[in-house]
């Protein structure tokens, strides 16, 4: 008998409640503050050394490390910017060795490094912003995984999910990438803020987001006393696929069953989405175009399909186009100019194109970025379920 619930989040003034706590105690020595995001935009960042002979910041709205400098009590700093309001990790290089900002709480969830976060606000609020609206609740679960192993699952469920208690609701399950957690759509991508928001604001349908884990090797590795599977060598090779296949199996035979068992969901295909970012962006297009059955609504961000490997495993996909079109509400395929998946993305659509197949596309600046990958939800969101 698995344990449903392992956390609820319901509250966003809760976790500043938890979060304002942790910060209010000082570390051990001299307090720190770091990140300081300043009038401007501008950001300083500390870190505390005195033994260091080089600290550098490392920072994804920089185009490369940027020097610190110590002051008489051996803290480190630089102010940076003005920088674009955005999300963005941030990481220091101590004499060459790469750690997290001890003096601040807000982490990328990865299952290698995990890098820091800073939350440069807008002057208005961005969609990802917390704002005063009503929010939904954020579930940890377990759920009964592949090979014997126990899964885990992150879900937001809307606002009044607990109140209304007759409602059943469309699903919308969502993927991230390569080395993340089933934590980081979440804790990075914001999930839950940009739906309360788009909710509040009229432009999205309450829905449930599940956000599991794509990792499945990992985790079996993990729970049977193996050693943990390096990264496939290449995107499109027989250990991906197999890979691949293993989540597309774990989502449609493990997860949904057990979401659809534990949360009034509407158990069909039309009120199926699924979606992810760069691996679980090639995870969605797998797993929605080997189960046309199950999901109508398809969002991929940043990732693609080959030319090659269409046409070794999904031939029913574009062959029968007028059928594609008409079981697939929505085919989305989004990627940023700079993303080093930009090419093979666009000839993905192409093919799409020449074969008559429908999508809907979002070309934006930008990279391989969480920055881009939390536009694209919530552009999608907007027409989900509609």
């Amino acid at each position: 008998m698995y344990h449903k619930k392992i956390m609820h989040l319901l509250l966003p003034g809760f976790l500043l409640g938890i979060s304002g706590h942790a910060i209010s105690q000082p570390p051990r020595g001299l307090l720190v503050v770091s990140p300081q995001v300043n009038a401007g935009k501008t950001v300083t960042f500390r870190y505390l050394a005195p033994w260091a002979k080089e600290v550098k910041l490392n920072a994804q709205f920089e185009k490369g490390p940027v020097q610190m400098v110590k002051d008489t009590a051996g803290i480190w700093s630089v102010t940076t910017g003005p920088v674009t309001p955005d999300i963005y990790p941030y990481s220091f290089q101590v004499d060459g060795i790469t750690v997290m900002d001890p003096a601040n709480v807000a982490f990328f969830p990865n299952e290698r490094f995990k890098a820091s976060l800073v939350d440069i606000p807008g002057d208005t609020p961005l969609v990802h912003s917390l704002q005063d609206v009503p929010h939904g609740a954020i579930n940890y679960e377990y759920y009964p995984s592949l090979a014997g192993t126990t899964g885990t699952v992150v879900i937001y469920t809307p606002p009044g999910y607990d109140k209304e208690v007759a409602k059943q609701y469309p699903v919308f399950y969502l993927i991230s990438g390569t080395t993340d957690t089933e934590e980081t759509w979440f804790k990075v991508g914001k999930t839950n803020f940009i739906l309360d928001n788009l909710i509040a604001a009229g432009k999205a349908k309450p829905m449930i987001i599940v956000m599991p884990y794509g990792n499945i090797e990992a985790r079996i590795a993990e729970q049977h006393n193996g050693i943990k599977p390096g990264d496939p060598t290449s995107r499109e090779g027989a250990d991906a696929l197999i890979r691949a296949k293993n989540f597309g199996n774990d989502l449609v035979k493990k997860v949904i069953p057990y979401v659809e068992a534990n949360y009034r969901v509407i158990p069909d295909r039309n009120s199926r989405a699924v979606g992810g970012f760069s691996r679980g962006g090639g995870q969605t297009l797998r797993t929605a175009f080997e189960n046309m059955d199950k999901f109508a609504w398809v969002c991929c961000y940043s990732a693609y399909l080959s030319t090659q490997e269409m046409e070794r495993s999904y031939q029913p996909v574009y062959t029968n186009p007028d059928n594609t079109n008409k079981l697939f509400k929505l085919l989305w395929i989004s990627v940023g100019t700079e993303d080093f998946l930009y090419k093979p993305t666009i000839e993905f659509m192409d093919f799409l194109k020449a074969k008559k197949v429908n999508y809907t596309s979002l070309i934006t600046d930008g990279g391989h970025t969480w920055m881009n990958t939390k536009k694209y939800l919530a552009a999608t969101a907007q027409l989900l379920f509609q």
